[in-house]
């Protein structure tokens, strides 16, 4: 696990190393962020996206980015009238960076995010700051500002309707019977051995371990099949080094497949 975090480290300061230079010529020679206009959902909820257009050959993260990995962070101070905010997350893809895995997206990034407004009827501004990492030879931290009044007239947007139908399959959805975790005491943490019994989402499977809580850190994701049953084995650790428990139903694992992506939120216990 330690040599799993040292892996981590190294790569994060790697990104911050190398991020020098190109930082200098402009992170807007990489990478380009806009808001999309969606209009207003039938539930009187505004729906907008949030773009990253990348140059040619530079990828960017998913919210679990596997070891090799910046994820994205929001900062939504100076929007006005915004109550709730949820994010859907279109299903990534894995990549292999210098021996290392990592979970993202190449080219363009598009996160479909519905606004619930505290008052409703009034406008809804989004106005904060994403910082993100990308990469292609090397690794850029970046920080984008964006300041958007939403447009509660717009029509249906093609491109936000494409990445809401590029999310993954719920647990229902695909197919899945049962979903259990083992936990088992580590040196540094805790061990995670889900077992979850469902049919395959495609050739290599590649399952993501997420433990829920903030300060909690999950290792890369061991995954194997035995029959209907695929077996997903993590490490956790809190980032403090202290001790601290785990909510199996705050759990998160997203299996990742050739043909579709599948999203189960908890686990029994096993």
């Amino acid at each position: 696990m330690l040599n799993a975090l040292k892996k981590a480290s190294a790569a994060l300061i790697a990104c911050a190393a190398l991020g020098g230079p190109a930082s200098a010529g402009g992170i807007e020679n990489v990478v380009r962020l806009d808001i999309l206009d969606g209009g207003l959902t039938s539930r009187g909820t505004y729906l907008g996206a949030i773009r990253l257009t990348l140059a040619d050959g530079w990828k960017t993260y998913w919210r679990a980015p596997g070891e090799a990995g910046i994820p994205p962070q929001f900062n939504w101070t100076g929007s006005r009238n915004v109550g709730e905010i949820s994010i859907t997350w279109p299903s990534p893809h894995v990549f292999d960076q210098n021996g290392l895995r990592s979970i993202g997206y190449q080219g363009q990034m598009i996160l479909p995010v519905e606004i619930t407004p505290a008052n409703p009827g009034a406008p809804v501004r989004l106005k904060g700051e994403m910082d993100f990492g990308v990469c292609k030879d090397v690794c850029v931290p970046g920080n984008l500002d964006f300041d958007h009044l939403l447009d509660s007239g717009a029509g249906k947007n093609p491109a936000i309707a494409a990445a809401m139908a590029q999310r993954p399959y719920s647990a229902r959805e695909a197919g899945v019977v049962s979903a259990s975790c083992m936990l088992k005491p580590t040196r540094d943490g805790l061990q995670v051995e889900a077992h979850i019994t469902m049919p395959s989402a495609g050739g290599e499977e590649v399952a993501v371990i997420e433990p829920g809580g903030p300060n909690l850190w999950a290792s890369e994701t061991l995954t194997h099949r035995q029959g209907n049953t695929l077996i997903a084995r993590s490490e956790l650790i809190n980032e403090s080094g202290s001790a601290f428990a785990v909510d199996r139903s705050e759990i998160r694992i997203t299996v990742l497949g050739s043909k579709h992506a599948v999203d189960i939120r908890g686990c029994a216990a096993g």
